[in-house]
């Protein structure tokens, strides 16, 4: 209820002024939509499959589910073939642009059930997921690695708290080298700096970035765009202030993003901004009459 007066209180403001500023929309498919936490989805190419992750109320016990647009709606949610089962906690899908693989978050190799890794999981050809192999070091490393996203040529973004970094958390990018590895480095200023910089949303053609940052209030959501000389941000994704917002996903021509907040009673819900027109088609695919709740 907080976040819905607040929200109405910005918008009678911005039209006392004689304009009305963008607001990001509630999106969550109301066949997701619970009093839990609905966060960090991502979609197929083809828009008809979302797997996301769900958490309680207050956003631990996560878990990976998955849904499917049958046409008419959206279909119950269970866990993908190869999520791990409960006490495992698992997070932060994201498919490759291609939509032959899918990246994610387990912390299915550690006891404690504390540390996250990055996991690869491959498409098989019936359509079906394969085996989830987990990325070798210099990729994971002894502290938590989040939000793991490819952008169309292969190479990784990720947040880490490893040392050596800028702050509490960086961003650091991932590329194979030739003999199959991988090799890593901070993104750098300013994208990392000494604050919190955990989540790396990127768009396929690698030129525009969403980062989750906590720069002593709480997490939010800051645009950034490619130049010649580096990344440039531009910005903040207007969402609700006295909340933090995560698990951030553009659609592949950029021109929105999806995203989860607060919302009141039912906890967390998954949003969506527009970014800027676009003449590609309508992202993400309105499934069904109540498929779409923009």
């Amino acid at each position: 209820m907080t976040t819905l007066v607040a929200g109405v209180a910005a918008t009678v403001a911005s039209l006392a002024h004689g304009t009305e500023e963008p607001v990001a929309k509630l999106w969550t498919p109301d066949q997701l939509s619970t009093e839990g936490y609905e966060s960090s989805p991502t979609l197929s190419p083809d828009g008809r499959e979302l797997v996301y992750m769900s958490a309680d109320k207050n956003f631990t016990k996560w878990r990976l589910l998955s849904s499917r647009c049958d046409g008419e709606k959206w279909t119950r949610p269970v866990p993908p073939s190869f999520a791990a089962p409960a006490p495992v906690i698992e997070a932060d899908p994201g498919y490759t642009p291609d939509g032959n693989g899918l990246y994610f978050v387990s912390a299915r190799d550690d006891p404690a059930n504390e540390d996250f890794d990055i996991w690869y999981v491959a498409r098989s050809a019936d359509g079906g997921w394969g085996e989830p192999e987990r990325l070798p070091a210099p990729v994971n490393s002894a502290q938590s690695e989040l939000l793991p996203r490819a952008d169309a040529s292969g190479r990784l973004y990720f947040g880490s708290s490893r040392p050596g970094g800028h702050g509490e958390s960086d961003i650091y990018l991932a590329e194979r080298r030739r003999d199959g590895g991988w090799k890593v480095r901070n993104v750098g200023a300013p994208v990392s700096t000494p604050a919190n910089e955990y989540e790396a949303e990127i768009s396929h053609d690698g030129k525009t970035m969403i980062l989750v940052a906590d720069r002593g209030d709480r997490s939010h959501l800051y645009r950034f765009e490619a130049t010649e000389s580096g990344w440039r941000e531009v910005g903040k994704v207007p969402a609700f202030a006295n909340v933090f917002q995560v698990g951030p996903l553009l659609a592949p021509d950029a021109s929105a993003v999806l995203f989860a907040q607060a919302d009141g009673a039912r906890s967390g819900e998954i949003f969506h901004f527009q970014l800027k027109d676009s003449v590609s088609a309508k992202w993400p695919i309105a499934c069904g009459a109540t498929g779409d709740r923009r």
